[in-house]
């Protein structure tokens, strides 16, 4: 009898170090500087994972100047673009924008396309401060879904901790029971 009741506290320390590690995981799981932290680690996974997609990976360096620009050569000919950005226009795109990045440093800019570009640059500044207060507009919104969406965790995870106590409190009392049984079994054997 005396193994049972050794058996008994052994599990009961098991069990509450058990409930002990589920409480910090969901504290660890509710706190707002980690779900900030794992949202973040996912959106920077998810922008490289999407810049890698687009633009490919970076070779290991080993390719010669030379070689890029065969390269480029064999894949800016008109039918090679047609092929690769063919139903693609985000592709499509991002080569017109390398062509005319490759343009722009080849040649000089001449004084009609610098007066064209300060006419552009002044008719842009209210496009951009439109595009600026959508943003702050989308990311307001964000924040308010973030917000909502940090309520409904915090509200699961309180529901989760009270269920988790509940159960601890009936496990707890179901081994005090079970101690004091073997505690009256060791009395009846010792007075035998």
């Amino acid at each position: 009898m005396g193994q049972d009741v050794e058996t008994l506290r052994t599990d009961i320390e098991r069990r509450r170090e058990d409930l002990g590690e589920t409480l910090d995981a969901i504290g660890d799981r509710i706190s707002p500087g980690r779900m900030i932290t794992r949202r973040r680690n996912r959106m920077a996974d998810g922008f490289h994972s999407f810049k890698d997609r687009v633009m490919g990976t970076v070779s290991s360096g080993s390719d010669s100047a030379s070689g890029a620009v065969t390269a480029v050569k064999d894949r800016v000919s008109p039918d090679a673009v047609r092929q690769q950005t063919e139903g693609s226009p985000l592709g499509a795109g991002l080569v017109a924008l390398g062509i005319g990045f490759i343009t722009a440093a080849v040649f000089p800019a001449t004084h009609a396309e610098e007066t064209a570009a300060a006419v552009v640059k002044e008719k842009a500044e209210p496009i951009t401060d439109e595009l600026a207060a959508a943003g702050r507009e989308v990311a307001s919104d964000l924040k308010e879904h973030a917000a909502e969406a940090a309520e409904e965790l915090k509200q699961s995870a309180s529901q989760a901790a009270s269920e988790v106590k509940s159960t601890a409190s009936n496990e707890a009392s179901g081994l005090s029971d079970d101690a004091s049984r073997a505690r009256e079994e060791v009395s009846r054997t010792r007075s035998d």
